[in-house]
This record gives C-alpha cells, structure tokens and sequence, in this order.
C-alpha cells in the first residue's frame, strides 16, 4: 500500500473516538454512555428552530454512524487498522468476521487492488493493439558504392514495411452473459486484409464457463468455435477449444486442450496439446515470486519445435522495473533476448527487449502500455548477427529513455505534482469551511445545555471554563496573529463538563462536537482557563494529550 494512502486513512483513524470523546480502548459501556449523552445534546426533537434542528439531525447523525462503527467488532477493527476509507471498500461482508489485524490488512489490500482492476478496466475499455513493423536494415546491410550514384548523397533507407491494428470491445449482456467484439487489419509490404469476430462467453456456474465464437474475413474466410474453462479442482483447471476455419483451399478443422496445476504457492505447470495446422505438444512450468518470474517450456511439433528459458528479475522500486532475458532454440535456430521494462507513469509501462539470433538477425522491439492499450514497434535492423547492430539496438534506447526522461517525464510530473497540491489545497480549504460551519452549529446547539450547567456549576463552586483556545499558539507574534491560528473552545468544552469534572482523552481534539482544525498540518494545543472553588486555574495541554480537570497543580497561584 502506497504511503500516501496509509497518511490519508492514519488522520481519519480518530475521529469517531474523538467525536464520541472515548479511549481507543473504551468499552461497550464507555460507548453507550457516551452515545446517549451526545444523542440527548443533538437529538433533532429538542430543537424547534427550523434551521438548528437541521442542523441537529447533520449531528445526531454523525455521532449515530460513530457509535455504529464503533460498537461493532469487525468495524472497529476495519476502522482501527484503516480509518474511514476502509470501511468504503467493497467485499467485507463476504470475509470471516473472526479475523486478526493482520488478516484484516492483507484482506483489505487484496479488495482494494480488486477494486482499482474493476475501475481501470471500465476506464479504458476497449482494449486495442497498434503495431507498427519498421525496417531499418538498410542502417547495417548495405554496400555504399552500390548508393554513391543515388540522389540524396545515398541516405539509408528506412520504411515502415508492416502494421497490425485490433480492437475488441466487451459488454456484459447479463450477470452471467458477456459478448465481445473484436476486428483486426493487418498489411505487409503493400497487401492485407481483415477479420471481425463476436464471442460469447456465459458463466456456467463458480467452477466454469464456456464461449461461442463467430468470425469472418477477407482472406481466412469465416470462423466457428467453442471454447470451454472448468475448474477440476482447487489447484487445477483444464481449457478445451475446437473451432473450424473455411478458406478457399477447403475446410481447416483445430482442436486444443490444455491443463494447468498449482504445484505450490508460486509455481505452474501446464500441458497443452494442438491438433490442427500447427500440430504440437507443449509443455512449461512458470514460477513468479514477489522478485523473479522464470519459465521453461518445451514444444515438440510437426513444423515447429523448441526448448525455450526465460528469466525476469523485479526490482522493488516505485517504478517497477524489470530486467529480462530469455534463450530459445528449436529447428527455426536460435534467438537471445534481453531488455527492460519500466512505469512511467500512473498507467504506462514502456519496455525495450533486444532480440538476436540465426538466422534472424537483429530486432529491437519497443513497447508501450497505456492502461489496456499496447502500442507496439518492431525494428528489424539487420538480417545477420552485426556487433555494431547489437551495440546500437542497446545503448540507443538507452540514451534515448535518458533524454526523454530528463526533458519530458520528469517536468510533467513535477507539473502534475504542483497541479495536484493546488487541487488538494483548494479541497482542503473547502474542507475547513465545512468543518467550521458545522462546529458554529453545534456550538448554537449547545447553548442552552452549557446555560443549565453553569447554572449548576455556579450553585456548588463546581467548574466553569472560562476561556478555552484550540490551535498553534505563537508566542513570538502579537495577539493578532496569534488568534488568527487559533479558535475558541469554551462552550464546547463547558457542554461536555459533568459533576465539575472535564477528561478529554488522548485523542486529537480536532474531532471533538464544536472543534475543527484551524491550521491544518501544523501542531496544536489547548489552553484553558478555569474557575473551580472560585479558585483561578490554567493549563496548556497538547492535542493528542489526555487531559483531567480541575487539577491542583493547574492553579494559577501555585504557578507563580
């Protein structure tokens, strides 16, 4: 979890023990007394005023859904652990109420990553694939006296000799029913053509689902096939597709079955078998931990069979870089791959991968995911295996990510990073007018309560609060700049004095009925001046100090 995020839900972890003016570890009963103490004060029937008994029920309510939290176990502990913001993701009424802090942690991690897939995959529908193939091996391969008579001082020449374009789009028909759309062009070297297909996919219970798909096109003809998921059990699952292709050369039938089993927490293996015009049968075990990703697979096929390795290692950065290379070898030759891959930005992943191999030659290939689009340009630079090619398909894209980083990526985000702090500084000042507004109103709520305890108060010598401030107090400046950072508390505190006594526990006070927070950020205290036993009192408490009055040891005499 991002630290920005843990920031966010620590200052929302104690407003409602401090709304409510409760320990953490406050019991039932310490919630129920002072639930219905504060219902007494704000319950919207005591007030006939049209606007303070709106004003009344805004409040009643607050300390309703406090008390709601609070009082029940799972909540609490939600709350505890992630303040308001996790008890806003959705699935916790699906998870085991008898759960640890560390479960509830590693729960709401998994149902907050589950919900930020759900919200980017209904942002960047549809998903699409743009491929651009260049051809630069005129760079490496060519002869210049056979380019000394050409125009344009013989300049290598570089062309853009193929392209594939697809984009599919998924909408569900029902809960169980899904129908995509996808379609395809692709050119080479000046001829192409295209397809369309419709799949649909239905949920046939937890444990599986099958689909129908619908093609057709210019060249291959039209398409039919089903393809069908079945969990076995819980660590295995078994996909089975046939599907028949009608061209000009007659009927093409295909036939595939793979399963796949969980050898342990991190490792795959999988079986798949193809009948068809690509005949084989593959096999490969896949292990991803939190820092590596490694592959082995073997195909053994009429046309085409490999021994393929491959290795990734996963920095643990905040942009998620990954170094990766992979060999493989099979009856086509032999072809080495190595490159890296890096976030960008919030939803870009650009890699550059650098392949090399006989008979082959050279391809750099770069990458780019932005969200669910994949922008994607092959550069064939040489057809034989050059070391000037390999060391310009490196260091090139190298120097190139450098400069583009430098002059690009950083200063936009520094510009986003500026916007953001604007946006966050104009909702926080939203913010605290809110938060005034509703601590003015429930300072007028309070004022005939606070009148009947002063009367009682009065009656027995008890406590009275004199003059009660809430904020950064600065010593250094005149009073007038001081009071600018501070705010009066006197009649919220004087409300919540019962049998000439005040405890304040050591929750922030800032949530705390007729408080908000003056200077967002910085430091506060409380400085009160009481009067108990007609005796002068003074005392200067931090804000997330527990605080008991009266005190002898806050009498102003004994001070001096």
């Amino acid at each position: 979890m991002a630290a920005s995020l843990d920031d966010d839900l620590e200052l929302d972890n104690q407003d409602y023990y401090s709304l409510l003016n409760v320990r953490k570890e406050a019991t039932q009963d310490e919630l129920k007394a002072s639930y219905r103490r504060l219902c007494m004060l704000y319950h919207p029937d005591k007030h006939r005023d049209p606007e303070l008994k709106q004003q009344a029920e805004q409040l009643f309510n607050q300390v309703h859904q406090a008390y709601e939290v609070l009082s029940d176990p799972q909540s609490r502990a939600i709350y505890d652990i992630f303040g308001k913001k996790g008890l806003e993701v959705e699935g916790w009424e699906v998870v085991e109420r008898k759960r640890t802090p560390a479960e509830i942690r590693e729960e709401y991690e998994r149902l907050q990553r589950d919900r930020d897939e759900r919200r980017l995959q209904q942002r960047t529908n549809p998903k699409g694939t743009i491929s651009v193939g260049v051809d630069a091996t005129d760079l490496f391969d060519r002869y210049d006296e056979d380019f000394e008579e050409m125009p344009g001082g013989g300049l290598p020449h570089v062309e853009i000799n193929k392209m594939h374009i697809s984009q599919s789009i998924e909408a569900p028909l029902t809960n169980k029913d899904t129908a995509v759309l996808s379609g395809s062009l692709s050119t080479h070297n000046g001829t192409g053509g295209g397809n369309i297909n419709v799949v649909v996919r239905r949920v046939t219970s937890a444990k599986g689902w099958g689909e129908v798909e619908v093609g057709a096109g210019d060249i291959l003809g039209p398409l039919f096939g089903l393809k069908v998921f079945r969990n076995l059990t819980a660590r295995c699952f078994l996909t089975a597709q046939c599907g028949v292709q009608f061209s000009p050369r007659g009927m093409r039938p295909s036939c595939s079955l793979m399963t796949a089993r969980h050898l342990d927490h991190n490792t795959m293996g999988y079986l798949q078998w193809r009948w068809g015009p690509n005949s084989a049968m593959t096999t490969s075990l896949v292990r991803d931990t939190k820092t590596t990703h490694c592959t082995l697979a073997l195909q053994l096929g009429v046309l085409n069979s490999y021994l393929m390795m491959s290795y990734q290692y996963k920095f643990q950065d905040e942009d998620q870089t990954k170094v990766k290379g992979s060999l493989k070898t099979g009856w086509f030759g032999t072809v080495v791959e190595y490159g890296a891959e890096r976030k960008i930005s919030r939803h870009s992943v650009l890699s550059a991968t650098v392949s090399m191999g006989i008979p082959q030659g050279v391809t750099l290939k770069i990458r780019l995911s932005r969200a669910s689009q994949t922008y994607l340009f092959p550069i064939h630079l040489t057809d034989q295996l050059l070391p000037s090619a390999v060391f310009y398909a490196t260091a090139g894209p190298l120097l190139l990510y450098v400069a583009a980083h430098r002059l690009i990526v950083i200063p936009y985000t520094r510009a986003q990073k500026r916007e953001d702090l604007e946006l966050q500084r104009i909702s926080s000042a939203t913010d605290i007018a809110k938060k005034k507004q509703e601590a003015e109103s429930a300072v007028l709520l309070m004022q005939e309560s606070v009148r009947r305890i002063i009367e009682g108060e009065e009656s027995k010598m008890g406590l009275i609060i004199l003059n009660a401030w809430y904020g950064k107090f600065v010593t250094d400046t005149s009073q007038k700049q001081e009071r600018a950072q501070v705010i009066d508390v006197t009649v919220p505190l004087q409300c919540m004095v019962k049998d000439s006594k005040l405890c304040l526990t050591e929750a922030s006070k800032v949530g705390l009925p007729g408080f908000y927070d003056p200077c967002v950020g910085e430091e506060k205290s409380l400085k009160l001046l009481y009067q108990f036993r007609g005796v002068l009192h003074q005392v200067l408490s931090a804000d997330c100090e527990a605080l008991r009055i009266p005190k002898q040891s806050h009498r102003i005499d004994a001070e001096s």
